[in-house]
C-alpha cells in the first residue's frame, strides 16, 4: 500500500501525540499496551505512525484517553449552515399564561 505524504505525516503527529500523553501519564509502553491490548511493538508502530495498525487499536487508545469520541469525527457530515441559521431565526415558543394571572 503506498501511503501519500501527507497521510504519513499526519500519522506521525497523531503517533507523537498518542506518545504524549502516554508519557503524561507516566506510563511505560509495556504498562500502556497491555492496558490496550496490544503488544509493546505494535504500540511502537502506533506511536511511530505506522499506517498499518488497525483502527480498533486505534479506537481502544482513544477511548482509555478519553477521546472515543473524535472517531465521530470521521467522515462526518459537513455541517449545513444555512439550516442552522433558519432554526436559529424561527420564533421561539413562549409559555401560555395562566388564565388566573399566576
Amino acid at each position: 500500500m503506498i501511503v501519500s505524504g501527507k497521510t504519513a505525516d499526519s500519522l506521525k503527529a497523531l503517533g507523537a501525540r498518542l506518545r504524549e500523553e502516554r508519557l503524561r501519564r507516566n506510563e511505560t509502553q509495556q504498562v500502556f499496551a497491555s492496558r490496550i491490548g496490544v503488544s509493546v511493538p505494535t504500540l511502537y508502530k502506533m506511536e511511530s505512525g505506522d499506517h498499518r495498525v488497525q483502527l480498533g487499536h486505534w479506537a481502544v487508545a482513544l477511548d482509555l484517553l478519553g477521546h472515543v469520541a473524535d472517531l465521530d469525527l470521521l467522515l462526518a457530515l459537513p455541517e449545513n449552515l444555512f439550516a442552522r441559521y433558519e432554526q436559529s431565526q424561527q420564533p421561539k415558543r413562549q409559555r401560555a399564561s395562566r388564565k388566573d394571572g399566576k
